[in-house]
Formats: structure tokens, sequence, C-alpha cells
């Protein structure tokens, strides 16, 4: 497919490949991360979003993103679409990265836009390529099952190029705060039973609902992606073409630099949108979706899921202080009135804090 209903013919931006070939990476860096704020404000002393926040292991939640990305996908193809507000928390992090791996949205929009402008950005610097977008602030517990799902999923996505990839994590309880995918049918492939198409979406069920997901089989949605750009631009073309022709109008060339008051513009006029609801809910025969198996994901969404993720894990962290707990940072009190649920959190304090550091 060349530009989706478009013919281009300008010279693109000049990228140096390496080995990674047309293999790229987006970090999804723009959300506000209202959830977690009474933790991230016991941390930090600010309303910062939990992805510039250093939760874990004294380095932040982007921080990690990076790392573990970067065993998959060379440093130099990965793209960071952030926010503009965010600036004093990531300006320093990231300044030895090139303008041109830095998309900075007006203010956030939901993930739509941020997606849909990475992805313009990225076709015209390599039509051929090859994406996976990864939020910036979850956690994985296993990332070597992680990182090998992402590897198999890219080798599917050169041989299957019309077809997007999910990534379902092994599900391990009847959560009803995460959405589910529901597996279909078995893609006739040479990679076997793995990736199999999408039968329908569930976005937070109820817990009756979400205990017969479980039985079922069914898989937590990471919102992990991989596929061609090309083949997320078709969807995005069919599914919401007025945003994509605005966007499409607005950045010709793909460039970072841009008419700063015509996106302040755009984003001004557009509702929030959701790439999740609006284009891949109603796109499923475009779809795979490949478990990474049990792999200890976690959204951090919320505070009750992020001491969880703390006590699994053993991370020390320097903004523990005396008389807390030793894995989660946080005192009784704290976890009280973080969880809000006073009785179950304090026993499960002091289960944590009798617990050795690993």
């Amino acid at each position: 497919m060349g530009y989706p209903d478009r013919q281009v013919t300008e010279t693109r931006n000049t990228v140096s490949f390496s080995a990674a070939g047309h293999r790229w990476g987006v970090i999804l860096a723009g959300g506000d991360g209202t959830r977690l704020q009474p933790l991230t404000r016991l941390a930090c002393g600010d309303n910062r979003p939990k992805q510039f926040c250093p939760l874990l292991g004294g380095k932040t939640l982007l921080a990690h993103t990076r790392q573990r990305i970067a065993k998959a996908i060379d440093p130099d193809h990965v793209l960071f679409v952030l926010t503009k507000k965010h600036e004093p928390f990531y300006k320093r992090a990231l300044e030895s990265i090139p303008g041109f791996q830095k998309i900075v949205q007006p203010h956030n929009q939901g993930t739509l836009p941020a997606i849909l402008w990475s992805l313009l950005h990225l076709f015209h610097a390599d039509e051929r390529a090859l994406v996976a977008f990864f939020p910036s602030d979850h956690y994985f517990g296993n990332e070597a099952a992680f990182i090998s799902t992402i590897e198999r999923s890219f080798d599917f996505a050169e041989k299957e190029p019309n077809s997007v990839i999910l990534l379902g994590a092994g599900a391990e309880r009847p959560e009803t705060e995460y959405g589910w995918i529901e597996p279909g049918s078995v893609t006739l492939s040479g990679f076997g039973r793995e990736f199999v198409s999408v039968r329908r979406f569930w976005e937070k069920p109820p817990l009756e609902t979400a205990r017969l997901l479980l039985a079922q089989g069914c898989l937590w949605n990471t919102f992990v992606m991989i596929g061609g750009v090309a083949a997320f631009l078709e969807m995005i073309r069919n599914t919401a073409p007025v945003l994509f022709e605005t966007f499409a109008s607005a950045l010709p060339h793909g460039e970072s630099e841009f008419d700063e008051r015509k996106m302040q513009v755009i984003y001004g006029a557009m509702a929030s949108s959701d790439f999740s609801r609006e284009v891949l809910a109603v796109s499923t025969e475009r779809l795979r979706v490949a478990s990474c198996g049990e792999v200890g994901w976690s959204d951090l969404g919320e505070p009750r899921r992020f001491i969880a993720a703390l006590a699994e894990n053993g991370s020390e962290n320097p903004w523990a202080v005396t008389g807390t707990c030793t894995k989660c940072g946080l005192t009784h009190e704290q976890i009280v009135t973080l969880s809000g649920q006073e009785k179950s959190n304090a026993s499960f304090h002091e289960t944590v804090m009798l617990s050795p550091s690993k």
C-alpha cells in the first residue's frame, strides 16, 4: 500500500539504518497517569505522571521501558510520543535523543492521535517499517519471555504484513480493571498455533464475566502492538477517516518540525479519542493475538497493583524512609490510605514487611 490515498513524491527524512533493518519501536509517554498520583506525590512531591517518577529501583518507569525494549529494538529506532506540559519531567532524561525521535503533542488527547502522529512520522522515514508500540509505564516480572514474544511477533509481521499483532499476558486472576482479549481461531501459517485471530475485546468486565474469561483462557490486553506501519495506517484510515485526513494534511512530510499553532488548533478542536475502542475493536478481522504467557504483567494503573508488583519484585527504592516496608516503601497508614481497603491491606502490609528482601 503506498501512503494511504496519497502519492508521496517528496524527499523523506534521512535515517541511518542499523542491523535492526526496518524494525522500530514507539514508546507512548504522553499520558497523565492521574490514578497513580497519590503514590507519585508521595515519591516525588508533585503530580508528575508515573512514567517520569523513579518508582522502581531508583529508575523511572520510562527508563525501565527503554532498557527493556533495547533488548529487541535498536535505540536509534525508537520514537517517543510526549506531551508539551510534561517537558520539565522528561527534558533532562531525553536530552541526548535526536529531535527526529521525539514527537511532542500540544496536549494529551488520547491514544489515537498519539499513535496516528507517530505512524505518519515513521512512514515518511521508512515505508517498510515494522513498528511495535509500548506503553511507557508497565511492569513485566518475566522480561525474557516478553522480549522473546516481541521477536517472534516481528518475524510474523514480516511474513504477514497486513496483520497487526497484539500481545496478551496470561491472566492470573479474574481482574475487573483490565481489558481482556478473547482469542479466536488459529491462523494457518508457518508459526504453528501461536498467532490466533481475535474474536472480541472485553473492557473492564464485571467479576462474573472476568471469571468466565479466565476459565476460557482469555488474555489480558497489554496494549503492546506490532505490525507494518502501512497496516496500522490503513486501519485508522478505514475507522477514523476524518482524523486521518486532518493529520495527513497537517503533517504532509512526517517531519518533526511543524506549525505549532496549527497543531494546537487541531488538538484543541478534537475530542479525546481511544485507539483500542475506536480502531482495534472494529478491526478484528486484521488482528492476531500472541500470548506472552504468565509474565507477571501489570499496567501499574493504581496504587494497589503497584504495591503488589513491588512486593513481588522486591525492588529497593530510595524514596522509602526509615520505618517503612522494605519492599513497597510505604507505612501501614499510607498503604491503608492509598488502597482504601484497611482490613485486607493491613494484613498484606504486615506480610510484606516480614518478608525478607530478595
